[in-house]
């Protein structure tokens, strides 16, 4: 038997890990003096009316070692394997800290970075949950596969507002407010596993274009892998605009795009009103 552990950077919660007949390790999210399970019992839509609230952006924290080793031996002790994926090692250290308590548990436990967080690393997931379902590799050879492929995932979005990438110390304040006045809309990416600017654009509608141009300049959407939509905030209004601009990515290949809420770990400095794609590129097709 082989069981998925994924981390809720990955923005599935409780209950749709359950759904999943995957297992979740929730991040810590704190609001001044009160700490949360993220996705557990802070759901999204609560994280968003707390940060829209808050004169201070939240602070989340890594999962620590012993709280993976808690989580390993539970999993492990009827003899399954298990496959751990977390958000990138780049933006957190909880990677490190699940390949440091996996070690007590040697061909038992199988860590992967998924170089990614938010909806890039849920389609890692996805793809994970198909390769097992499929039963034909181990879990040393998913691990593989999996690492493999996240070197193909794109996650491409656009942000709203600048507020809160200037409330984390992301951009500075002259930068924040130039662009509010410019309603300027900048595409950030998670490239090498860190989050990026890739480009900008003014008012909402060349904001959207310009997601489109990023995602062709990607190679295209591989449809034969998982690909998900993601939006912040209480509303998906944004996203359903931006899907009916981009039709032509989505019309002759799909029937349906999956949208998901996003939650703390992105939605802490992107704020309300981003919208993002996370897709397996055509160039990484073998």
């Amino acid at each position: 038997m082989i069981k998925i552990l994924i981390d809720s950077a990955s923005d599935i919660d409780a209950i749709e890990a359950e759904e999943k007949g995957i297992y979740l390790l929730p991040i810590e999210v704190t609001f001044g003096e009160d700490t949360y399970l993220d996705g557990v019992n802070l759901s999204h839509s609560e994280f968003f009316e707390k940060l829209v609230e808050s004169d201070e952006l939240p602070k989340t924290s890594q999962i620590n070692p012993y709280r993976f080793e808690e989580e390993f031996e539970k999993l492990t002790e009827d003899g399954a394997s298990v496959i751990c994926i977390t958000i990138s090692s780049k933006l957190s250290s909880t990677y490190n800290n699940a390949v440091a308590a996996s070690k007590k548990f040697k061909d038992k436990v199988f860590v992967v970075d998924s170089l990614n967080a938010c909806i890039g690393e849920r389609i890692l997931c996805d793809l994970a949950i198909r390769l097992v379902e499929e039963g034909k590799l181990s879990a040393s050879q998913i691990k593989e596969e999996l690492d493999k492929r996240k070197e193909t995932i794109e996650l491409l979005a656009v942000v709203a507002t600048l507020k809160y990438l200037k409330k984390g110390g992301r951009i500075s304040s002259v930068v924040a407010f130039t662009g509010e006045m410019l309603s300027i809309k900048p595409v950030i990416s998670i490239i090498n596993g860190q989050v990026k600017m890739v480009g900008k654009a003014r008012g909402s509608k060349k904001g959207n274009n310009l997601l489109v141009e990023k995602i062709e300049a990607c190679g295209g959407i591989d449809f034969n892998y998982p690909y998900a939509t993601g939006y912040s905030g209480l509303s998906n209004d944004f996203l359903k605009k931006y899907l009916e601009d981009s039709a032509a990515l989505w019309k002759n290949s799909t029937d349906s795009v999956p949208m998901y809420q996003i939650g703390s770990t992105i939605g802490t400095h992107a704020g309300p009103g981003a919208i993002a794609v996370a897709f397996f590129s055509n160039k990484g097709r073998s």
